[in-house]
């Protein structure tokens, strides 16, 4: 394959902090092991560190190795190397920001007209980097740079109006790339296959036959040291408004007229847009949360949530969240959606998981129809990457009766290694491509779906139900269902 082309420098800020190192930097290592990465393309890594070339080099390398583990090669690790410089500088200092210009016009590049800088950093400092460089002369208004952001788009929708009026006064909509990682995942995309190029799935997909969908995004792992961050904004913001709801619409929305940016972008926001609106006295009916205790994960005992460190010992703070959703158009008026994410669950796990209706008329069972196992599909997002079908075959024997058998769609050959999100994204990025990045008013309405639900918790501070970790969340959880035969499906 050919590599992409594009723009002459790619400006990391935050390049020592975690979101660069576990994240990014592989990422662009895997690109530029794969060849994908034009020879003409720098970087530049912008740190507080009071590093030169050759220390960052270094940090690099020890970072790569430990990140990429088998698929290290030392010599695409040097070419990778040699693409960087490094700037030492505080994102608040606007003399940092004179440095970076310095390195932007070295004679050997020329005058770059096409620069991308991605703010791998808190988005409490969105503000002074998009200020600073306009100061610095370095971006202009109606240029070719490009800015890539990192959830969380605000705190709430009055915050993420703010933060758009903010990078719109620097740079055009075009040019601003809004990075959700779970639109980069291989099963993600593979849906948009699925569904629309498949006629066995498409007249199916819709309230006649589907009888509603899970999304699960279970994580094993606490808080870590991310307290500072996490209890100011909890499950809901930081999983369930973005990763979750973008799943949602995926699986929800309608065939688009293409696959260009605006054209998916527009139906995802038409479900988003429909998703019935929940009553501000009925929130406890359409969403739950609760915070891990502690518990057993792996055999190890864990502490709960208030003994982690940093964290205020009254924070009613949910690490877990689920909530019910309906998406009121022709295709699914009626169909509930079950989403839920929760730190300290029992398995690390992401997958949707749509259930289907009983056939209207049960032949081969005496039992009820609630007594039968109901067909479902599975898509499996992570660890595995795999679509499955669950449907009832005859059972071996002279009895006529019926087994649940699985249809294995599994796409990825055994020995293939996954591409990371970041890698699909990155690369779109460089190749100027917005198809799998969001818009603001995608961001604007997921907001505005949960804004009944962050204002009634902002006003329940005194109590949050608990769970012990190493488990499924709470049994609570349970009372969003429609049915008593719908319950959680917590494996795929």
């Amino acid at each position: 394959m050919m590599p992409a082309s594009g723009p002459c420098y790619f400006v990391i800020f935050g390049a020592t902090g975690n979101l660069a190192t576990t994240h990014l930097l592989p990422a662009l290592y895997e690109l530029e092991a794969a060849g994908r990465l034009n020879e003409d393309l720098r970087f530049i890594a912008f740190a507080r560190r009071a590093w030169g070339r050759d220390e960052w080099s270094h940090y690099l390398d020890l970072a790569l190795k430990e990140r990429v583990g088998s698929a290290y090669d030392q010599g695409s690790c040097e070419r990778f190397a040699q693409r960087f410089d490094y700037v030492q500088g505080d994102l608040h200092d606007p003399a940092a920001y004179q440095k970076l210009m310095e390195e932007l016009n070295k004679p050997r590049m020329g005058t770059c007209e096409n620069v991308v800088f991605y703010l791998a950093i808190k988005p409490a400092d969105f503000g002074d980097v998009v200020v600073n460089l306009d100061q610095a002369g370095i971006n202009r208004r109606h240029g070719r740079h490009r800015i890539v952001v990192e959830k969380p788009f605000g705190e709430d929708i009055d915050s993420a109006r703010q933060l758009n009026n903010l990078l719109h006064k620097y740079f055009d909509e075009e040019r601003i790339y809004r990075i959700d990682h779970y639109l980069g995942k291989e099963t993600v995309q593979n849906l948009f296959v699925f569904r629309f190029a498949n006629t066995l799935i498409e007249p199916i997909w819709n309230r006649n036959y589907i009888d509603h969908v899970q999304i699960t995004v279970a994580e094993k792992a606490g808080i870590g040291e991310r307290a500072d961050y996490y209890d100011g904004a909890g499950a809901l913001r930081d999983m369930l408004q973005n990763h979750l709801m973008q799943l949602l619409t995926v699986v929800a929305m309608e065939p688009p007229a293409c696959l260009e940016a605006d054209a998916l972008g527009d139906e995802k926001v038409k479900v988003l847009r429909s998703i019935r609106p929940i009553p501000r006295d009925a929130v406890n009916a359409y969403a739950f949360r609760a915070q891990y205790a502690p518990g057993k994960v792996d055999g190890r005992v864990v502490p709960g949530y208030r003994e982690e460190p940093n964290v205020p010992r009254r924070s009613t703070t949910e690490t877990f969240v689920s909530a019910k959703f309906y998406v009121d158009n022709w295709r699914w008026r009626g169909v509930p959606f079950y989403l839920r994410t929760g730190k300290r669950l029992a398995q690390q796990t992401t997958f949707i998981a749509i259930r289907f209706r009983h056939p209207p008329q049960l032949l081969f069972h005496e039992a009820a129809h609630e007594g039968i196992d109901p067909n479902w599909i599975l898509l499996s997002i992570q660890p595995a990457e795999c679509m499955q079908i669950e449907i009832h075959a005859k059972q071996p024997g002279l009895e006529l009766n019926t087994r649940m058998v699985r249809l294995d769609a599994t796409y990825r050959e055994t020995r293939a290694a996954p591409v990371e999100a970041y890698q699909t994204l990155l690369l779109d990025v460089i190749k100027g491509d917005r198809s799998l990045f969001l818009r603001f008013d995608e961001v604007e309405w997921a907001w505005r779906v949960v804004d009944p639900i962050l204002r009634h918790w902002a006003n329940e501070k005194d109590f949050v139900h608990t769970y012990p970790a190493g488990t499924w969340g709470p049994e609570e959880a349970n009372r969003l269902f429609d049915r008593e035969d719908q319950t959680w499906r917590n494996r795929v």
